[in-house]
């Protein structure tokens, strides 16, 4: 029997690098602010000094510029901070991601059918009385289709087409029809296991590839096995 495990993460290394990218970008956003307090004190030296004597600036106005500075301040720091963080998310997701790599995911994506038969669980309707097992290739094209028991046992699937005449190898998909009382009731998903070959981080989204390139994320992944 093969052990089901649960996704770990690096915890001691994912720490250490959330730490520094976060002290790198709080180091980084305090030198520009040092560096623009500056030159908001010279331009407001500069103001003072060159006022009209016998309209002089309010001292309420000083106080909304330093507000205004103050506000802005804040803002860049808080920007600076978000950045950080949505950095430390992709690198901890994606070193999380790297203990599945050679696992066996379990899924619902489409197989890569290399001739070997393949376990599936397909999953009837609760209300269903009758379910297919429904077969299409890479196109769309039902390729096909099965009755199976409402057991939700496990079945092997070897690869034959609708004629009986083994399939060629390619990317397959599965779905059970449900039908209740001769009435379509709609469909169920099938799950199986697949290696794990990649990890990927696509647009902020963590990606799994599986055997043969068929990617799924890493969100839709239900269970992992060492491999059998």
């Amino acid at each position: 029997m093969a052990n089901i495990v649960t996704p770990t993460a690096s915890a001691a290394s994912a720490a250490a690098a959330q730490s520094a990218a976060a002290a790198n970008a709080t180091t980084s956003g305090q030198k520009v602010i040092s560096s623009d307090f500056q030159t908001f004190l010279q331009m407001m030296t500069a103001q003072m000094t060159n006022q009209d004597p016998l309209n002089p600036i309010d001292s309420s106005d000083y106080a909304v510029q330093l507000a205004t500075f103050s506000s802005v301040e804040q803002q860049v720091l808080t920007n600076d901070l978000l950045t950080s963080m949505i950095s430390q998310m992709s690198s901890t997701s994606i070193s999380q991601l790297a203990g599945w790599v050679g696992m066996d995911a379990r899924t619902t994506a489409p197989i890569n059918f290399d001739g070997s038969p393949v376990t599936l669980s397909p999953r009837s309707a609760v209300l269903a009385d009758e379910a297919w097992l429904v077969v299409r290739d890479a196109t769309g094209t039902e390729v096909s289709r099965e009755a199976i028991n409402l057991s939700g046992d496990d079945i092997v699937w070897a690869g034959v087409g609708a004629n009986g005449s083994p399939l060629a190898n390619g990317v397959y998909g599965f779905e059970v029809e449900n039908f209740a009382k001769g009435e379509a009731i709609g469909t169920t998903p099938v799950e199986h296991y697949a290696n794990v070959t990649e990890a990927q981080n696509v647009d902020g989204v963590m990606v799994l590839m599986l055997d043969g390139g068929v990617p799924v994320y890493a969100s839709d992944v239900t269970a992992l096995r060492n491999p059998i």
